[in-house]
């Protein structure tokens, strides 16, 4: 369906760079899992920023957190020391995986794979890394050389060099190149991992991948660095992804959702991993200010104690067997995938008039390449809204049958 802009999202488009693919509606308020649009209509919001607003729109945590830091102190660089940004730190390290003790702050997902990509050099001191096929760790320069998808690599090559891309899901090919780089005299110091693959296609892997890569990792000598960006934080049913396998890295990588839509990211690496790193080696400007400090401190409360986790888990099992349902009752329907509200559903053909149509009936939506719907909805929706969401996605799903004469 195509559906036209309004002359203010052309203005827009006149001033902002061509680089987005943009949807064609002016959203203008949020709660919860709801957002509105500039003439008023309501949207179930299954795209949640691509799974930023975790805690739901405009949460009132995370409100509140915001409001009474901005009238103490808004910005503290890490050269100096700031009482909110303590508080993080130690909420942060008491729930990350075990081990994982040492943290630096950046501003998103992408400048987290580039500092974890630093450490891990530093650390090994071997500039080769391992990347998964159809993965994706971010657009800038270092982030894209271990993103697999050639339509974001190509243009700009060259990348760095030492970057190896193996099947995801095959730890056999992982072993095989880390035995022919130890014969060659080990140039690979680390591997870099999505537990569950986001934009290449909401990829879950067998039971049995990540304990076998992390011993492979363990007996090579080689780090294993966790992109959680997307799947962290409770997004599929367990704080880390990585715990539905019981796998600890070496370095992890959080963003998009971690301060409830104020832009943060954060690697949380092994004490003597992130020591590595020396003064003046890897820093910024904006990384744990006590703006995006009390709003990610306010995030992780909301998310322990009013128990999104576990309600991810729920509502997330729900919605997936309401999906199963859809693809027995629809032809369009490959596959469902997905852990918790991290969720796909591949169709047969492209996703493209089916997101349009979403918008149309009050339902946005995210893709993944060219024929995966991405459901990436706020933690705090419930049956009700899980059920309103799969009766939207039933005529969608129809309608997009009829037009294709299935």
């Amino acid at each position: 369906m195509e559906l036209e802009q309004s002359a203010r999202m052309r203005e827009e488009d006149s001033y902002l760079a061509n680089v987005f693919q943009r949807y064609p509606v002016e959203l203008v308020r949020g709660k919860g899992a709801y957002v509105w649009d500039s003439t008023g209509k309501e949207y179930i919001d299954f795209m949640a920023g691509y799974g930023v607003a975790l805690v739901g729109h405009c949460n009132e945590r995370i409100v509140s957190a915001i409001k009474a830091q901005a009238e103490r102190l808004i910005t503290c660089h890490c050269s100096c020391y700031n009482d909110v940004r303590l508080e993080l730190l130690r909420r942060l390290v008491s729930v990350a995986p075990k081990g994982l003790n040492k943290v630096f702050f950046c501003n998103s997902g992408a400048e987290a794979c580039e500092a974890a990509m630093k450490i891990a050099r530093r650390y090994t001191k071997r500039h080769g890394i391992v990347a998964a096929t159809n993965s994706f760790h971010g657009k800038t320069m270092g982030a894209l050389s271990v993103t697999h998808a050639s339509k974001y690599r190509d243009p700009f090559k060259p990348l760095l060099d030492g970057v190896h891309f193996v099947p995801y899901g095959n730890a056999e090919r992982l072993e095989a190149l880390l035995e022919e780089d130890g014969s060659a005299g080990k140039s690979i110091g680390a591997v870099i991992l999505e537990p569950i693959q986001g934009e290449g296609g909401i990829n879950v892997p067998e039971d049995g991948y990540l304990p076998r890569v992390r011993e492979i990792c363990d007996r090579y000598g080689v780090l294993l660095i966790l992109d959680e960006i997307q799947s962290g934080l409770g997004r599929t049913g367990r704080l880390w992804a990585s715990e539905h396998w019981g796998v600890v890295p070496d370095v992890m990588c959080i963003a998009k959702g971690m301060a409830g839509g104020v832009p943060m990211g954060a690697v949380i690496a092994r004490h003597d991993v992130m020591d590595a790193l020396k003064v003046g080696e890897h820093s910024n400007t904006f990384g744990g200010n006590p703006l995006a400090s009390a709003a990610a401190y306010a995030t992780l409360e909301c998310i322990i104690e009013d128990g999104l986790v576990e309600n991810a888990a729920g509502i997330g099992r729900y919605l997936k067997d309401g999906l199963l349902a859809l693809k027995e009752r629809h032809r369009v329907v490959r596959d469902v995938r997905g852990l918790g509200l991290m969720l796909g559903v591949e169709l047969r053909f492209d996703v493209k008039d089916v997101l349009m149509d979403g918008i149309a009936h009050g339902l946005l939506m995210l893709y993944s390449g060219r024929n995966v719907l991405r459901l990436l909805p706020p933690l705090v929706i419930d049956e009700d809204i899980a059920s309103r969401a799969l009766s939207l996605l039933d005529t969608l799903l129809s309608r997009e049958e009829r037009r294709r004469g299935l």
